[in-house]
């Protein structure tokens, strides 16, 4: 993100509700590297500070279920977006789309997708360890005509809805493992 780039989405920031979405996926560079994302996690970490600077506020993308992550990797990466405080987290599902490097490789069993019970409790603890005030903009997402797995995410509402009855079962919500008792600072 050059500096005039930067500084033109600033004016559009103060000019109106305006989010930078930033592609982040991973905080991990070795899972970076090898979905060949052709940048590290510094430079988010750069991009990220670049914006706060000018009052433009940031939704990363991280996608749950990255070959070769494990889920205590993907939990890092949640404390590390509260720490960063990030104004908004979109969370997406590994969709093994036709056509592509990584269907091959589910092909050939390489790598392995997520269940759908798995998905959801990995989620539900990605959101206790992020502040409340971080909006959750989306928990999964759609694959369409193309996705090869895992085809329980075509029932997109029936995982939103097991997110929620999750949560409820543990008596829990986004912050909780932080401790917060509130919205408030």
């Amino acid at each position: 993100l050059p500096p005039a780039t930067l500084d033109l989405l600033a004016e559009y920031a103060r000019r109106s509700w305006f989010w930078l979405e930033l592609g982040l996926q991973s905080s991990h560079d070795r899972t970076l590297q090898a979905i060949n994302r052709g940048h590290d996690f510094a430079a988010f970490i750069a991009a990220v500070e670049q914006c706060k600077e000018r009052g433009i506020r940031v939704c990363a993308h991280v996608i749950i279920g990255l070959p070769g992550e494990t889920r205590e990797e993907i939990l890092v990466t949640a404390g590390i977006l509260a720490g960063l405080k990030v104004d908004g987290v979109k969370l997406h599902l590994l969709h093994v789309m036709r056509g592509t490097r990584l269907a091959e490789m589910y092909e050939r069993r390489e790598i392995r997708v997520m269940e759908r019970d798995d998905y959801v409790g990995l989620v539900c603890d990605f959101l206790e360890l992020l502040d409340p005030r971080i909006s959750i903009q989306r928990l999964t997402g759609d694959g369409g005509s193309d996705l090869v797995a895992p085809l329980w995410s075509l029932a997109k509402f029936e995982a939103l809805n097991a997110i929620d009855l999750e949560l409820e079962r543990r008596g829990s919500r986004q912050g909780s493992a932080l401790g917060t008792s509130s919205l408030g600072p």
